[in-house]
């Protein structure tokens, strides 16, 4: 096994290139990359974005399948695009903040040199976060992955939908709602919490269930083991239901269909900075009160 001091040889660069600020922070993450010796590649959309003289590659996941550490530059939501396309390789990732809270882009924007000289000198620790998949005749057999929820919801108008839900074939309940989250543990501090979902820790092998506005008000989140099938069928009749993965519409819900959620054989592995926890991240970001950091 190689020593931590001895990794990452080659290091990738993907970046939101629809954020003007981003184009600085590329050229310096390049600049402090290739000032360590080590080698730099970048998707061939952020070369050219960053102005940056590299290898490149056309993809992100030809990118990872050659480098040992991705570094993703933008908000949550790049990154969440990111782990999906890199699912399954041997690339660590780590993300510098350009958007909001920045619960997966851990490295603020003016802490780059700091966080990446704390890497070269092994000051930090990695961990894998389990994906989530779907399958529904809306896919028509594609392979569907998220890192932090599925969203079975209602399009246009505003009339609650119905939606049957079964947990390993067992009937859980019929919802009327404006739609359900089955979020991984990494993704209860998205949608999930917004909706009124628990705050889960990213190593509970757990999903939780969440429903947007219920019209029962004893329909409560759930949370399920991260090795149950969960199947979500739409009821509805002429009404819009709509899957959608981490935010991103992928199809439409016909009335009758199930769409089935279970956790990934394929998995991301996430570098944090020693000390970084997610509990700090959690005192820090949501600015809980009684916070030393």
């Amino acid at each position: 096994m190689k020593k931590k001091t001895e990794q990452f040889g080659r290091v990738g660069l993907v970046a939101n290139t629809g954020k003007p600020a981003c184009r600085a922070l590329v050229r310096k993450v390049a600049e402090a990359v290739s000032a360590s010796g080590r080698a730099l590649s970048a998707v061939a959309e952020t070369a050219e974005f960053g102005r940056l003289d590299c290898e490149t590659e056309p993809t992100v996941l030809r990118l990872a399948r050659k480098s040992d550490l991705l570094i993703v530059i933008g908000g949550d939501g790049t990154f969440l695009g990111v782990a999906r396309d890199v699912a399954g390789t041997r690339a660590a990732l780590i993300g510098v903040n350009v958007g909001r809270l920045g619960f997966l882009t851990t490295i603020p924007p003016g802490g780059i040199d700091q966080a990446l000289g704390r890497i070269w000198a092994g000051e930090f620790r990695s961990e894998k976060r389990p994906l989530i998949e779907v399958d529904a005749p809306c896919l028509a057999g594609r392979s569907v992955l998220a890192m932090n929820d599925f969203v079975v919801a209602r399009g246009s108008g505003s009339r609650l939908i119905e939606l049957d839900v079964r947990v390993n074939g067992l009937e859980l309940t019929r919802y009327r709602c404006d739609g359900l989250i089955l979020s991984s543990p990494t993704g209860s501090t998205a949608y999930s919490l917004a909706a009124g979902g628990a705050i889960v820790s990213p190593n509970a092998e757990v999903f939780a269930l969440t429903p947007i506005c219920p019209h029962t008000l004893t329909n409560r989140p759930i949370i399920l083991n991260l090795n149950a099938r969960i199947e979500i069928v739409a009821r509805s009749q002429n009404l819009e239901t709509w899957l959608s993965a981490d935010g991103v519409p992928v199809g439409q819900v016909a009335c009758g269909d199930a769409v089935t959620v279970r956790r990934s054989r394929k998995s991301i592995r996430l570098l944090h900075l020693q000390g970084d926890t997610f509990f700090r991240t959690l005192r820090t970001k949501l600015r809980w009160s009684g916070a030393n950091d």
